[in-house]
């Protein structure tokens, strides 16, 4: 049982620095997003194995666009969300950002795309 809750331990560390790193996003840009101080995600990114509560590991996995799952395992278990993955993460995130005017162009934008194919 020791060896599981430790492989869970870094399988979310290491999950959550990498999808950090991947998505360019620093620890106290999640904790504004999450309303998670930095000082406990660092407690969640070292080596002093504290574990997130579930409610917490649902907002950090909310913010960064991704599952529980994923932080917990390093896999999705939805097939959409595994043939697109990560690009829909990144897309996710940086649309995010966007004013509301540019929201409106990009789903403009797509939505001229989605007519094209038919």
């Amino acid at each position: 049982m020791l060896k599981s809750l430790l492989s869970y331990y870094m399988g979310f560390r290491e999950n959550l620095r990498s999808e950090l790193a991947y998505q360019g996003m620093m620890v106290k840009e999640l904790a504004a997003t999450t309303g998670i101080s930095r000082h406990t995600l660092d407690n969640y990114l070292n080596i002093r194995k504290r574990m997130p509560t579930a409610d917490v590991a649902v907002k950090i996995a909310q913010a960064l666009g991704v599952s529980v799952e994923y932080l917990v395992t390093g896999m999705e278990n939805e097939p959409d969300k595994s043939t697109f993955g990560r690009d829909i993460r990144v897309l996710s995130q940086n649309f995010k950002l966007l004013s509301e005017n540019d929201r409106k162009m990009v789903i403009s934008i797509s939505q001229l795309f989605k007519n094209q194919k038919k």
